[in-house]
C-alpha cells in the first residue's frame, strides 16, 4: 500500500528556542488535516491548540515558518513564508501569507507559540502539507490527460472495466512518486501489482467507492496519492485500475441528475502518474486514448451496483493483470469518454477532507450462526409464514465460537450470520468448496417476526424495507484447495444480519470465517459521553453507529434500502450532534460545496438549496430542508470557529434569504414545506413550519453576516427578521375559546394531522421567541408542558387529539421538533420534562427502540412495534440517524458541555453539569476535543454531594454552572473555588452557582439543595 514515505527530518534549532521540560502538544494542521496531500487551496489554513497542565495557561502571539526543507524551519532560514511574530491569541484557521504556492510541491511547517507570560515555548512538531494540481479546469496541470474507456464498451453490460498501462522508467533513481486520479463512476487503483491505499492509525487502509459523489455535471473530485514506495527504482511500472458504476451509472439512485441515464453510462478513468528522479528530472504518464492502454471487461468482476450489490466469479481471475509483464495482447485500445464534451464546465477538484474508507479497527465478528435446514409451523402461525426449522447442531451462539466455526452449508440450508450490530460497509468470506459453486449472501436490518408485517417465516431475513434493492452478493468459487476469501469492492450494504447460501445444486461449502467490514467518512470520534444507565449508554452508541454508517461521502438518510440519498432534512438536523462525535468540519464543508452548486445550477431562481443533495429525483420546496444551506454552514462556524465556510458561501446565503422574500413578498411566510415535521405522530401544518424556517434560516445568516463583517446585510435582514416575526404572530398565534390562554393555531391550512398547539409548532415559536409578550411566552410553554405530560385529565379535555393515544410524558415530534425538544424545555426551565422524554420507553420514544433490541436509530418511532410488528415497508429504515440529533442535548445538558454562541469554536464555553431529576443518572462522563483540546466534564452524584471534574483546555475559558446551595459550598480540592486565583464568581441563582474558569483541571465538589 501507498504510504506518506519516511518520517521527515526535524529542523534545527534556532538559536532562542524556547529552554527544554515545557512541551507544546499538538500537531499543526492544514486546511483542519494532519500531513495532507493535494492541498489545492491557494491560501491554506493553520491551526493547532496548546496542551499544558497548567492553570492559566494561554497564547499570545504566534509565528508560522513555512520552508521547502525541514531544515530550513528556522525563523533565520524559512524560505516559503515566515510570519514574524503576531500578538494575536488566533490559533484556528490562520491563513497562509506567503508566496504563490506551486503544484505538486511538498512545504513544510511549524509554529511558534508564546505563552500567557511572554515566554517562547517549544516548537510544535514539524508539519507538512503538499499541493494537488492548483487547477479546476481538468486541463491545467493534468499533462493531456484524458477521461477515456473500455474502447467500444457499452454502459450496463457484464464486466467491471480493467484498465492497465506498463511503461518503462526513464531515471536510476525514484525520489517521489505521486498519482493523482479520479473517475466517471468508482476506482480502484492499482500500482505494480499492489492496490494502492491510504495511511490509517499506525497503519493503512483501502478506500471504498473512491471518488465518492458529486453532481458530476458541476464538479468532480479527484485524489493524491503517494504511491513512491510501490514504483521501485529501475524497471518498468503497471498502473491499473478497475472502474465501478458508483452513483455516476447506478441503476435509479441519481434518477433526475443530467448526467444520469436509465440505460446506464459508460465509465471512464482520468490518471497523471508525476515520477522524480534524483537528477532532478521527472516522468509523466497520463490517461490517453489510443493502444498504449488495453482494457477489457472479462475480469472476476462480473456485476456491481450501489443498490443490487455485486457478482464475482473467481473461475475468472487474471492473475497478474496489474502487474508487470502480464500479456495484455487480445485486450482493446482505450478511448476518450465524451463527458467533457457533454459537460464543458464540470470542473475536476482536490478532494478537501478524508475519503470513506475501510477502519478494520470496528470490524465485526459474528455473534451467533444460526442454520436453517427449512420452514414449518405454517398452520399455527399468527401470519401464516411460519417458522425456520434451526439445526442446532450446526448453529452456534458463543460469540467467541461463532467468530471462528466452520459451517458446512449444503442443499436447502440457510446460515444466518448476526453480526450483533446494524452497520454499513462490506464483508469478508473466507469459503472452501468446488470450483464453480455459487455462494449468495443477502444483507438485512431485521429478522421476521410473527407479525402481519413480516415478509417470510419468523427467522428469516425481513427484506421488505428494502424494496427494490436487492442488496445480494453472489460469489462463484474458484476451488482453491485452502479454501480463498473475497471481499466486494464496488458496492456496500447496510445490515446486521448476513444470509449465506448455495445456489449451485448438489453442491456444499464450508465457511470459515465471516466478518463485518465497517466503512465510513466518520473516521475520527472526538466526543463521547457515558452515564450510569445502561439504557442511555446504548441509546448513544446507536447515534453513533448511525453516523459512522450514514457518513458515506455524503450525509445520507439510510444505507440499506433503494435510496441512500443526500437528504438535506436529515442532514441539519444531526449536524450538530455530528460534529460533537467526530471530526466532520471538512466533511460538510465539502457537502456544502454540493449544496450551493444544486442551488445554483438547479435551484429555483439559482438560489433554492435542495431537499436532496447531489442531484436526485427530488427538487421541491422543502423548508426545514432547503434550509440546510443555512444551518451546515452556521453549525460549522459554531462548532470548529472557523468563518471561511461563511466567506465562502456568503453569497449563496444571502441569495436564498432574498429569494424567500422575493417569493413571497409583504405576506413575509415561508415559501412552503411538502415535508413538513416529517413522520410526527402530531402533526403541525407545513405551512407554519415553512414561516417558521423562514425567520430560523434568516437569525442565522443574520449571525454569519456580523461575524463576516457584513453590517449592511445584517442590518438589512435584522428589518426583515422583524417582520417574518411580526407575521407569524398574526398568523398563527391566537387565543383558546375555553381558557383564554395563547396558543398556536398549527392546524390551519394544515394536513389532516395537524392539531392545535402541537409540540413541534410550540417548540419552535417559543425557540424563535415568536411571541409578543412574557404573558404569550407563559402560555406557550404552560401548553408545551401539558402536551408532553399528556395526563388523563389533559387527554379528556382534548378528546380528538392524537395523544388520546400515547402515554403520559411522550414526545410526539418529528424530525423537525427532534432536536428542539429537549433544549427549548431545558431553557424554559423544565429539564424534568427533557430527561422524563429521555428515559421513557414506551414508544414513540427514543429508548423504545433501545428496549426493542436496537443497535442504531430508526427512522420511524414506530420502525418496529411488538404491537404492531414491522412498520410500513414503504419507508422503514432501522438506521436513520435523525432522531439522533438528542445526543447534542446529552453532550451540553447532561454530560454538560455546551458551546457558545457567542463565542465560536469554543474560545469560551459552558460546564454545566445537568443532574437527573428522575435520579436515575447519577454519574456522567463528557469528554469533546474542541479546536483548543479536550474538554472534560465528569460528574457523580451522591446523597446532596456533587463531584464534579473538569479541564478547560488553554487558551480558552469556561462558565461553570454548577448546582450548589450556596457559592461558598463550591471547593477545588481543599480550597473554596472563590478563592482560586484567576477564578471570579458570577452569581448565583435558582440553587446554582456560576463561575468563570480559566484554563486548567479542576475537581470540583459542591453541596446541593
Amino acid at each position: 500500500m501507498a504510504g506518506r514515505g519516511a518520517a521527515a527530518p526535524q529542523p534545527a534549532a534556532d538559536a532562542n528556542d524556547a529552554p527544554a521540560g515545557r512541551t507544546f502538544g499538538s500537531r499543526l494542521t492544514v486546511e483542519h488535516r494532519v500531513d495532507p496531500l493535494g492541498v489545492d487551496e491557494p491560501r491554506p489554513r493553520f491551526g493547532w491548540h496548546l496542551e499544558s497542565t497548567e492553570r492559566g495557561q494561554a497564547q499570545s502571539a504566534y509565528q508560522i515558518l513555512v520552508a521547502s526543507t525541514p531544515e530550513r524551519l528556522t525563523r533565520a532560514q524559512a524560505d516559503v513564508w515566515n510570519s514574524g511574530r503576531v500578538e494575536s491569541a488566533d490559533s484556528i484557521a490562520v491563513p497562509y501569507g506567503g508566496p504563490a504556492l506551486r503544484p505538486s510541491t511538498r512545504y513544510h511547517a511549524t509554529v511558534l507559540v508564546w505563552d500567557v507570560n511572554g515566554e517562547l515555548l517549544p516548537r510544535s512538531p514539524t508539519a507538512f502539507f503538499e499541493t494537488g494540481l492548483l487547477s479546476t479546469d481538468g486541463v491545467a496541470g493534468w499533462d493531456g490527460a484524458r477521461w477515456v474507456g473500455v474502447a467500444g464498451k457499452a454502459a450496463n453490460t457484464p464486466g467491471a472495466p480493467l484498465l492497465r498501462r506498463q511503461f518503462a522508467l526513464t531515471g536510476s533513481a525514484v525520489v517521489d512518486a505521486r498519482l493523482y486520479i479520479s473517475a466517471l463512476g468508482v476506482y480502484e487503483a492499482y500500482v505494480n501489482g499492489q492496490r494502492v491505499g491510504v495511511p490509517h492509525g499506525a497503519g493503512s487502509t483501502h478506500e471504498l467507492l473512491t471518488p465518492g459523489w458529486t453532481n458530476y455535471d458541476v464538479r468532480v473530485n479527484y485524489f493524491t496519492y503517494d504511491v513512491t514506495g510501490l514504483i521501485g527504482s529501475t524497471g518498468d511500472v503497471t498502473l491499473a485500475a478497475v472502474l465501478g458504476k458508483g452513483w455516476f451509472s447506478g441503476r435509479r439512485i441519481a434518477r433526475g441528475a443530467p448526467y444520469y441515464s436509465d440505460a446506464g453510462n459508460p465509465l471512464a478513468l482520468k490518471a497523471k502518474l508525476l515520477i522524480r528522479y534524483a537528477d532532478g528530472s521527472s516522468q509523466v504518464v497520463v490517461t490517453e486514448p489510443g493502444d498504449a492502454w488495453r482494457g477489457t471487461d472479462t475480469g472476476p468482476i462480473r456485476f456491481d451496483d450501489i443498490y443490487d450489490g455485486q457478482t464475482t466469479d473467481a473461475r475468472m481471475r487474471l492473475p497478474g493483470w496489474n502487474a508487470n509483464g502480464f500479456d495484455a495482447s487480445s485486450w482493446v485500445g482505450v478511448q476518450e469518454h465524451d463527458f467533457t464534451t457533454r459537460f464543458p464546465n464540470s470542473k475536476l477538484v482536490a478532494y478537501p477532507g478524508d475519503s470513506a474508507r475501510l477502519t478494520p479497527e470496528w470490524d465485526l465478528d459474528p455473534q451467533a450462526i444460526v442454520v436453517n435446514t427449512g420452514v414449518a409451523g405454517q398452520e399455527t402461525s399468527p401470519n401464516g409464514r411460519g417458522h425456520v426449522v434451526v439445526d442446532e447442531s450446526r448453529s452456534v451462539y458463543d460469540p467467541a465460537e461463532a467468530a471462528r466455526a466452520a459451517v458446512t452449508i449444503g442443499p436447502g440450508d440457510t446460515a444466518i450470520y448476526d453480526l450483533g450490530q446494524n452497520m454499513v460497509g462490506v464483508y469478508r468470506l473466507t469459503v472452501r468448496g468446488e470450483a464453480g459453486t455459487e455462494v449468495r449472501l443477502r444483507f438485512t436490518e431485521m429478522l421476521n417476526d410473527v407479525s402481519q408485517g413480516a415478509d417470510g417465516p419468523a427467522g428469516s431475513l425481513y427484506l421488505a424495507n428494502l424494496r427494490s434493492a436487492r442488496a445480494t452478493s453472489r460469489y462463484v468459487l474458484e476451488g482453491a484447495a485452502g479454501g480463498e476469501t473475497h471481499q466486494d469492492t464496488l458496492t456496500f450494504y447496510g445490515y446486521r444480519y448476513v444470509e449465506v447460501t448455495v445456489t449451485t445444486p448438489d453442491r456444499s461449502v464450508t465457511v470459515t470465517g465471516l466478518t463485518g467490514n465497517v466503512a465510513t467518512s466518520a473516521l475520527r470520534d472526538i466526543g463521547n459521553v457515558t452515564t450510569n444507565d445502561a439504557l442511555i449508554n446504548q441509546l448513544f452508541s446507536n447515534v453513533r453507529w448511525g453516523q459512522r454508517g450514514n457518513y458515506l461521502w455524503i450525509p445520507t438518510d439510510c444505507p440499506q434500502r433503494d435510496e441512500r440519498l443526500g437528504w438535506t432534512g436529515d442532514t441539519q438536523i444531526f449536524a450538530n450532534t455530528a460534529l460533537y462525535n467526530g471530526d466532520a468540519v471538512t466533511f460538510l464543508s465539502h457537502f456544502m460545496d454540493s449544496i450551493v452548486d444544486c442551488a445554483v445550477t438547479y435551484g429555483a431562481g439559482g438560489a433554492q438549496f435542495p431537499d436532496v443533495v447531489p442531484r436526485a429525483q427530488f427538487l421541491r420546496a422543502a423548508s426545514g430542508w432547503s434550509d440546510v444551506g443555512t444551518v451546515v454552514p452556521w453549525t460549522v462556524w459554531q462548532m470548529s470557529g472557523d468563518t471561511t465556510i461563511i466567506d465562502r458561501n456568503w453569497d449563496a446565503l444571502a441569495r436564498y434569504i432574498d429569494w424567500m422574500h422575493a417569493r413571497t413578498g409583504d405576506t413575509y411566510r415561508g415559501p412552503g414545506s411538502w415535508t413538513g415535521d416529517w413522520l410526527a405522530f402530531q402533526g403541525s401544518a407545513n405551512q407554519l413550519l415553512s414561516d417558521a424556517y423562514y425567520g430560523y434560516s434568516t437569525r442565522l445568516v443574520i449571525d454569519m453576516a456580523k461575524a463576516a463583517g457584513r453590517d449592511a446585510d445584517a442590518a438589512r435582514f435584522e428589518t426583515l427578521l422583524g417582520n417574518i416575526k411580526a407575521a407569524f404572530i398574526a398568523n398563527w398565534l391566537g387565543t383558546d375559546p375555553v381558557t383564554g390562554r395563547t396558543i398556536v393555531r398549527s392546524s390551519v391550512g394544515g394536513n389532516s394531522s395537524a392539531e392545535d398547539n402541537s409540540q413541534t409548532a410550540l417548540l419552535w415559536t417559543l425557540k424563535l421567541g415568536f411571541y409578543a409578550d412574557e404573558t404569550q411566552r407563559q402560555d406557550l410553554v404552560h401548553g408545551l408542558v401539558e402536551n408532553i405530560r399528556n395526563t388523563p385529565e389533559y387527554k379528556a379535555a382534548h378528546p380528538d387529539s392524537s395523544r388520546v393515544d400515547y402515554a403520559e410524558n411522550t414526545l410526539s415530534v418529528g424530525f423537525l421538533g427532534v432536536n428542539v425538544l429537549a433544549p427549548v424545555l431545558t431553557a424554559e426551565g423544565h429539564a424534568d420534562l427533557a430527561y422524563a422524554l429521555l428515559h421513557q420507553d414506551a414508544m414513540p420514544s427514543w429508548l423504545y427502540s433501545v428496549r426493542s433490541g436496537a443497535t442504531t436509530v430508526w427512522e420511524r418511532w414506530n420502525s418496529y412495534s411488538t404491537e404492531d410488528g414491522f412498520g410500513p415497508s414503504g419507508m422503514n429504515s432501522f438506521n436513520h440517524y435523525s432522531y439522533g440529533a438528542i445526543a447534542e442535548w446529552i453532550y451540553e445538558h447532561v454530560a454538560g458541555i455546551a458551546k457558545d454562541p457567542q463565542n465560536p469554536g469554543f474560545k469560551h464555553f459552558f460546564l454545566q453539569p445537568g443532574l437527573d431529576p428522575t435520579g436515575r443518572i447519577t454519574h456522567a462522563a463528557g469528554t469533546f476535543v474542541s479546536p483548543y483540546g479536550e474538554i472534560v466534564s465528569e460528574w457523580s452524584l451522591r446523597a446532596r454531594r456533587l463531584s464534579h471534574s473538569v479541564v478547560v483546555p488553554p487558551n480558552t475559558s469556561a462558565t461553570l454552572r454548577i448546582p450548589a446551595v450556596n457559592p461558598a459550598t463550591v471547593t477545588d480540592g481543599r480550597r473554596r473555588l472563590v478563592q482560586v486565583p484567576g477564578v471570579r464568581l458570577l452569581g448565583h441563582e435558582g440553587g446554582v452557582a456560576s463561575f468563570r474558569l480559566p484554563p486548567g483541571s479542576y475537581d470540583l465538589t459542591s453541596t446541593i439543595g
